[in-house]
């Protein structure tokens, strides 16, 4: 009788799991029914015709805004964006443009692009697009209208400055490369900075490409800031060309996945001395790449705390083009440590606001020495997780020459509208007084007539004029528009060369670091 009575209670015991699974899985058909439903009854009696499309988009966001903040709902044309952001390229004519006086101004042409080809120039304003005026037309009703099949022919019509008449061309299509580094050059006597601005299908053949064009590479400024992720793989490689082969870079737990596990392939493709900047907007796979390369005592992370974003998404197609991404698990960096900050589940608002008020310094003291600690998985320093990578040498950006007269300027457009009639006025000139880079470095400043110029602008958008606050952030102003120039008469690469060594703080400690490698950054890595 004992027997019998300890198997029943045995066999019990096996049961009550699969009575509870069962009873969830029971529970989601049970919702899965009063939703079908509830459509069925929507779509049969409601008093009116109804677009059904919108409502059932509604109610998808509506759903993923109660879970994590990062699950979200894609529709089909922002699908197609993301796609040709992650891919690399997309079907155009290849011109960088902005809308200035009521027509699209060219700024810049794609080297060796479509446009290029067909004969168009930077300052060349486009009129028509196949005989259709485009005066006033929107800056989101271009790309519609330029983008199309690779091979499909587009005729715009053109207006050069100085001519009556305008010109037509014929331009074929092609694919047009997105890239992801922005620059790379040389900062100093064997040491490269290059710029990543997320992670796409092309960023690690872009990246080879960007050290083989460096001589004497000795050390490397990586810079990951404002770098919000993109494609796992690529961040999984880039980790891979500092570390050695088979070295965990990240894993992934879920509830329904899990662990999974990421490691270098090639490996170690680059020896010298690293220094990786972040800052407040390095996110997913910038931070599995800081992470990975901190946690193995590899580089000297240098800049802010990053934003912490650490969930992972599957992205599942809904059948029309759209999707939704769905958060399945979430990164670890190798020492264990979570990568995303804590949020509470339907209060995305507070989320970010979280973030803006660390940002802003409101933190304590308190918050921060609770957060867990980690040992690094060499020299075993202390790490801190609780969500981001927090820097081994933090960086503030430098805001106290920001006058609010500038934040407005900036913010109300000013800058735009002055450089657009700067360079409508100047490019052919620019273009032979600075035929290189060096010498435009070298040489080139803004007039005080020119600055008069910049403020007239300001004041044309109801903006009073503050002489003062204007004089606190002249110097900076300058360096910005100077910075812009560049990017406009040559590539984003000048930008950062013009930018860089006069503001970026973040820049300038890496190069520190790394000029005196044995005296700052390797005491860093030991710990010491």
């Amino acid at each position: 009788m004992k027997r019998i009575v300890w198997s029943v209670f045995v066999a019990l015991i096996m049961l009550c799991p699969l009575g509870a699974e069962a009873q969830r899985r029971n529970e989601a058909v049970i919702q899965l029914q009063k939703l079908n439903t509830f459509y069925r009854y929507l779509q049969g009696m409601y008093v009116d015709s109804l677009q059904l499309a919108p409502l059932v988009e509604s109610g998808i966001r509506s759903m993923l805004a109660d879970l994590d903040p990062h699950s979200v709902y894609l529709t089909a044309e922002e699908m197609r964006e993301q796609n040709e952001s992650f891919e690399g390229e997309f079907s155009g004519v290849g011109i960088e443009y902005n809308i200035y006086r009521d027509s699209i101004l060219v700024i810049n042409t794609v080297d060796g692009g479509p446009s290029e080809r067909a004969g168009l120039r930077a300052n060349d304003r486009i009129v028509t697009i196949n005989g259709e005026s485009v005066v006033g037309i929107t800056r989101d009703d271009v790309t519609p209208k330029l983008r199309g099949l690779r091979g499909s022919v587009v005729r715009l019509g053109v207006a050069r400055r100085g001519e009556p008449s305008l010109r037509t061309y014929d331009v074929v299509r092609d694919n047009i490369p997105i890239t992801t580094v922005d620059a790379a050059f040389m900062a100093d006597e064997g040491i490269a900075y290059i710029k990543v601005n997320r992670f796409g299908r092309t960023t690690m053949r872009e990246f080879r490409e960007a050290m083989a064009q460096m001589s004497g590479v000795e050390s490397l400024i990586l810079d990951l800031s404002s770098n919000g992720g993109g494609l796992l793989d690529q961040a999984v490689e880039m980790a891979g060309y500092f570390l050695p082969r088979q070295a965990l870079v990240t894993y992934i737990e879920g509830r329904t996945i899990g662990p999974e596990v990421y490691r270098s392939n090639a490996g170690g493709e680059f020896s010298g001395n690293v220094v990786v900047i972040i800052d407040e907007a390095s996110a997913s796979g910038s931070e599995i790449v800081a992470g990975a390369l901190q946690d193995w005592d590899r580089a000297v992370i240098v800049g802010d705390d990053s934003f912490g974003k650490g969930l992972v998404q599957r992205q599942i197609p809904l059948g029309d083009g759209s999707a939704m991404r769905l958060t399945v698990a979430r990164y670890h960096t190798p020492s264990g440590r979570v990568i995303q900050r804590p949020y509470e589940k339907g209060h995305k608002d507070e989320y970010y606001k979280a973030h803006i008020a660390r940002l802003n310094g409101q933190e304590s003291d308190s918050t921060q020495n609770a957060l867990p600690q980690y040992l690094t998985l060499r020299s075993r320093r202390t790490v801190h997780g609780g969500g981001g990578i927090q820097p081994d040498v933090r960086v503030k950006s430098d805001t106290t020459r920001v006058s609010n007269y500038m934040a407005r300027m900036v913010a109300q457009g000013v800058y735009n509208d002055f450089l657009m009639e700067y360079m409508d006025l100047n490019r052919e000139q620019l273009d032979r007084m600075y035929p290189s880079f060096a010498e435009f470095e070298r040489e080139f400043v803004l007039t005080p007539q020119q600055l008069t110029r910049l403020t007239k602008a300001a004041s044309e958008r109801n903006i009073e004029y503050n002489e003062s606050e204007f004089n606190h952030s002249k110097e900076l102003i300058l360096t910005q528009l100077k910075a812009m120039i560049a990017q406009r008469l040559y590539s984003t690469c000048e930008f950062y060369r013009v930018m860089n060594p006069r503001e970026n703080a973040a820049y300038k400690r890496a190069l520190e670091i790394l000029r005196a490698w044995d005296e700052q950054g390797a005491k860093i890595l030991a710990g010491q």
